[in-house]
């Protein structure tokens, strides 16, 4: 009997793909109104996922965020990353010809392919590139139940 698999899970990847597909294509109309804020590539971030024998390893570009600006959080099959950047305002008589260096928001969520063991993940960064580990749920053997 094969296992049936979560609905959820699939319209989960919908969406994501769905989103991607977006976020690609909002690059592409540039300065362009309405969609001018949908843009830069400062408002999305670029992930890889790369699964081993016993672990995915998920490297996040956040250039311009320092440590203590990022929240890593994983729940069931979730990896959620958040990153705030304040930037500060500093009274000045000077006048910006452009300024486009502002408080920057971004916020994923990847569902990861398999079970993780939650208390063992663990996440560095280094120059504005997070890498996040995930050793998966050691799965044991199937118990076999003899049917009386």
């Amino acid at each position: 009997m094969t296992p049936r698999s979560n609905p959820f899970d699939e319209l989960e990847r919908l969406f994501e793909n769905m989103t991607r597909q977006f976020e690609e294509a909002s690059w592409s109309w540039g300065d362009r109104e309405p969609f001018a804020r949908f843009s830069t590539a400062f408002e999305t971030m670029a992930i890889d996922v790369v699964e081993h024998d016993d672990e995915f390893v998920v490297t996040v570009d956040l250039p311009g965020f320092d440590r203590d600006e990022v929240d890593v959080r994983v729940t069931d099959h979730r990896l959620t990353i958040e990153a705030e950047h304040e930037s500060e305002m500093e009274e000045s008589d000077e006048t910006f010809l452009r300024q486009e260096r502002s408080h920057r928001e971004m916020t994923r969520t990847i569902t990861l392919p398999e079970a993780v063991d939650e208390e063992s993940v663990t996440a560095r960064m280094k120059n504005g590139v997070l890498t996040v580990t995930c050793p998966k749920v050691e799965v044991e053997d199937a118990h076999e139940i003899e049917i009386e």
